[in-house]
């Protein structure tokens, strides 16, 4: 059977946004993941960049805070934290999309419908303030037991206590339809961002639930990158959840460390954000302890992207302690001073720089070298003839290197080619197509233009109903669109529009911009009679100039750079503006293919 889910190569290439950074702030960094906080009492510290590179809001990003009043949305404070991120060179998580714990009173007994409306409407602002988010917690807490007041045990998540968040986003029916079909809608907004399952507890107390969600939603289609551990329930003997901890003592470390492996392996290593960290003790030895064994866990632990510490002022952070007469307690700053937990912290940090460098098995979870993607024949295509669709570049290693997003979960197609990707292929037209196209699909070709020029660009394609697609370079559509309409999905035609390209090699994306349209082949043709092909027009200028493709360390494709060699682009990527601060870079040589490094110092 094709696989609808996405490859594990994929999964990694996006945790690799999160999990290897030179952070230019906090604690952290030149560690190999973030370690982050939260906003105190819905503010952002001004000691904050000290200690922290990562920042999740509280309260102030959820639903319930935003939108009070239905179709009113205050922002402000979400995005104070985002804002920070993007001021000071960390990073932001949206938290979160959807919860039952947390959202606006007015959806109290409203019908599904209109609660569907109200929670598409909530999306779209979300996406229209926030286009571009690199890490979202779409789900939160939804775990079965959790939400229907069947046994539930998780007072934090009252899905089905009033409203009807669960009905309106496709049901449960035993395979959490409902956050299958969040993540879905998340995709579609945000195709680049990191895309998180998170709950609460599911470490020591609800394991086999949380594994069991996640693997159920995957097997569904659902697009999740990561699964968040919030990691509350870490103490035992009077710790952690509802606050009412203090005289606990920490996890037992072997239970804690085979807890782990077993998550890490019964849900395919899938990647793993500690998403609200904090030990409620007011023994300070007793929280050292705990930071020690399960923060050094987690920094030495492949499949850990990135760890969110809960609050770190004591008298302001979620959980208390002593029957909550201790309010706080989990904080690591206290009277202005740093608790032993903290010390601790900041020197295993410096001590301990880029301590998960260990190469897994995808060889994209760690700070290793980027790989761009490349071309599938390995070599760019010349335009001499047809490039069939099937044929797109294969995914490289860092953001930005997928060369392909496949939106779509259809579960018939019937080819095995290609297997390793989530992109639906079927045997048709004599051969394969690239089928179950949802707009925004996207495939990427490297391609080698002789000249520059206007050029007849026709493909062969089928649908049922109207699709069309568009070809871009970069962020910029230089083709017409290509539209279709038919009424059957086995009977291909051509249809036939212009393209603009500029000389050299590129990478041509077809981005699908109505679904649903089934793709054969595309053929770029010199303008003219369309007989003869680019590369039987126009003979490759050779020209002494060489054109390098600019990388940075997470394989973030930074543009373009010439220079008469490599030693000179060098030079010139030294006094570029792509350049913003200190580390190494890549330059990947058009011509070769091959990688150099260079490093800055800004």
């Amino acid at each position: 059977m094709k696989k609808i889910l996405s490859t594990a190569t994929k999964v990694a290439a996006l945790a690799l946004a999160a999990s290897s950074f030179s952070f230019g702030v906090g604690m952290a960094e030149n560690a190999a993941k973030f370690v982050g906080n939260i906003t105190t009492n819905g503010q952002v510290r001004a000691d904050f960049g000290t200690y922290w590179n990562q920042i999740t809001a509280e309260n102030e990003c959820k639903w319930a805070s935003i939108e009070g009043t239905q179709g009113r949305y205050n922002f402000n404070g979400c995005k104070a934290a985002y804002n920070w991120a993007k001021e000071n060179g960390g990073h932001f998580k949206f938290h979160a999309l959807v919860w039952g714990g947390q959202y606006p009173s007015w959806l109290n007994g409203k019908s599904v419908e209109d609660t569907k409306k109200a929670i598409v409407a909530w999306f779209d602002a979300v996406k229209k303030e926030f286009p571009e988010l690199e890490m979202i917690d779409v789900v939160n807490e939804a775990i079965r037991g959790n939400y229907s007041g069947e046994g539930a045990t998780n007072y934090h998540s009252p899905y089905n206590k009033g409203n009807n968040i669960i009905a309106a986003l496709g049901g449960d029916n035993g395979k959490y339809d409902f956050v299958t079909n969040a993540f879905k809608m998340a995709r579609e907004r945000w195709p680049k961002a990191i895309l998180i399952y998170n709950d609460y507890n599911t470490i020591q107390w609800d394991v086999d639930g949380g594994i069991k969600l996640i693997n159920t939603i995957r097997e569904n289609g659902a697009p999740v990158d990561a699964y968040g551990l919030q990691a509350h329930d870490l103490m035992s003997n009077g710790g952690g959840a509802g606050g009412t901890g203090g005289g606990g003592v920490c996890m037992n470390y072997n239970d804690f460390k085979s807890t782990m492996q077993k998550i890490h392996s019964q849900t395919n290593n899938i990647p793993i954000f500690i998403s609200e960290y904090d030990v409620p003790s007011t023994d300070d030895a007793i929280q050292e302890q705990c930071y020690k064994e399960q923060i050094t866990y987690w920094m030495e632990d492949e499949y850990v992207a990135g760890i969110t510490l809960w609050g770190y002022i004591f008298g302001n952070t979620w959980l208390s302690c002593h029957n909550k007469t201790v309010a706080g307690c989990s904080g690591i700053i206290k009277d202005g001073k740093e608790r032993s937990a903290l010390v601790w912290l900041k020197k295993y940090l410096s001590e301990n720089q880029g301590v998960n460098s260990t190469e897994l098995p995808t060889g994209v979870l760690t700070p290793i070298e980027p790989v761009p993607q490349s071309p599938f024949k390995g070599s760019a295509f010349d335009l001499s003839g047809k490039i069939e669709a099937e044929n797109f570049d294969i995914p490289g290693k860092g953001k930005g290197n997928n060369s392909y997003l496949a939106n779509g979960a259809c579960n018939n197609a019937d080819s095995d080619y290609r297997d390793d990707t989530s992109v639906q292929l079927y045997k048709k037209n004599n051969g394969i197509v690239i089928g179950c196209n949802t707009t925004g699909s996207y495939y990427q070709y490297t391609i080698n233009v002789p000249a520059a020029g206007d050029y007849n660009i026709s493909s062969a394609v089928a649908a049922n109903g109207t699709g069309s697609f568009v070809f871009k370079v970069g962020d910029k559509v230089v083709s017409d669109t290509l539209s279709y309409t038919g009424d059957s999905w086995t009977d291909f035609s051509e249809v036939q529009g212009k393209i603009h390209l500029d000389a050299g090699e590129q990478i041509l994306t077809l981005e699908v911009t109505k679904e649903y349209i089934d793709v054969d082949w595309f053929e770029i043709k010199a303008a003219g009679d369309g007989t003869e092909s680019i590369v039987q027009k126009v003979n490759l200028n050779n020209n002494t100039l060489q054109h390098y493709t600019v990388l940075d360390m997470q394989g973030v494709n930074m543009g373009v750079i010439s220079g008469y060699g490599f030693k000179a682009a060098a030079e010139m990527l030294k006094e570029s503006s792509k350049v913003k601060s200190s580390g190494v870079y890549y330059l990947r040589s058009h011509t070769t293919g091959k990688m150099h490094s260079v490093r800055i110092a800004k």
